[in-house]
């Protein structure tokens, strides 16, 4: 089978993507910690100034870097599948019944990260003032929630493609 020239790209984006996020939730989680061991210097970094009377945006941008730290491992499974179909598709072998199951939990993955997302609006929404505003882009996404639809769709499209060359492979 004649490789496509993009499935090494995607190999090699997918794995520093994947090395990447986990820099970034260590660099979050490692400015959480800093946020409580130094909260004078992290908040005047920030832009907060004194923690005085600013206990609830503290707590909110407390509250977003762990929700960035939980859409560390979210990402990861994202990623993973991502690069198992790649690495499946290489193999020849694209319609393979497990690669439904992988757009399965991408779409899953995606739609938990979407949620998050408004959670992390939410929050912003919820602690932002006007000596401290929080300015999260909170847009709607349409395109976003459609990819999430589109992946459902073609994971069963994926199962019964995989269901037909297994019929084809059982005829011959």
């Amino acid at each position: 089978m004649k490789h496509s020239s993009v499935l090494p790209v995607a190999w090699v984006t997918l794995r520093t993507l994947i090395v990447l996020n986990w820099v970034y939730g260590a660099l979050i989680f490692l400015f959480l910690l800093i946020s409580f061991r130094a909260e004078e210097w992290t908040w005047r970094a920030l832009g907060v100034g004194s923690i005085a009377g600013h206990e609830g945006i503290v707590a909110g941008m407390r509250s977003i870097m762990v929700i960035g730290i939980v859409s560390v491992p979210i990402a990861f499974v994202f990623f993973r599948q991502l690069l198992r179909i790649v690495r499946s598709v290489r193999a020849g072998e694209p319609f393979a019944v497990e690669n439904a199951g992988r757009l399965k939990v991408i779409a899953w993955a995606l739609l938990a990260l979407q949620v998050l997302h408004i959670c992390v609006v939410a929050i912003a929404s919820a602690v932002s003032t006007k000596e401290v505003p929080l300015r999260i882009s909170g847009n709607f996404n349409l395109s976003g929630w459609l990819a999430i639809l589109l992946l459902f769709v073609l994971a069963q499209v994926f199962l019964e493609g995989a269901r037909m060359h297994d019929d084809l492979e059982g005829t011959v």
